[in-house]
């Protein structure tokens, strides 16, 4: 499925400024920071302002499209990989990796399944794994 599909699923209109925010984020697949698309934007399209790059995200973050990633030191990161995933946060480089596990995920649903929450019931988990990677 392509980007402007998407755009289409979501009942947004096809604009270059939306093209390019996704293309920022998609090309970068770092989780980058909101600075970080901003930069990698300006140097490609230096007429787009941060405001409209600010508010793409959040209209982004709105319908679906990208989600919010929060670090360990409080910096707001995004994501464009919206399969389900956890998160593998390195303390040293704070470098993220998504990280897919079917093993996992069946786990954590048996375990609450098992807890029976009273009037709780679970519509998505995400962990957040905080560790370092050794250098290769």
């Amino acid at each position: 499925m392509n980007f402007e599909q998407i755009l289409k699923e979501k009942e947004l209109k096809i604009t270059p400024q939306r093209l390019v925010v996704f293309e920022a984020i998609y090309t970068l697949k770092t989780h980058p920071t909101a600075e970080e698309i901003i930069v990698f934007i300006k140097e490609r399209h230096p007429n787009i302002s941060v405001a409209t790059v600010y508010k793409v995200l959040d209209v982004f973050v709105e319908k679906g499209i990208v989600r919010k990633v929060k670090t360990e030191n409080e910096v707001m990161r995004y994501d464009a990989f919206m399969e389900h995933h956890h998160h593998l946060f390195c303390a040293d480089s704070n470098r993220i990796e998504d990280y897919q596990n079917e093993e996992l995920d069946t786990l954590l649903r048996d375990f609450f399944d098992s807890k029976k929450i009273k009037g709780f019931k679970i519509k998505d988990f995400q962990l957040h794994i905080t560790g370092t990677f050794k250098n290769k």
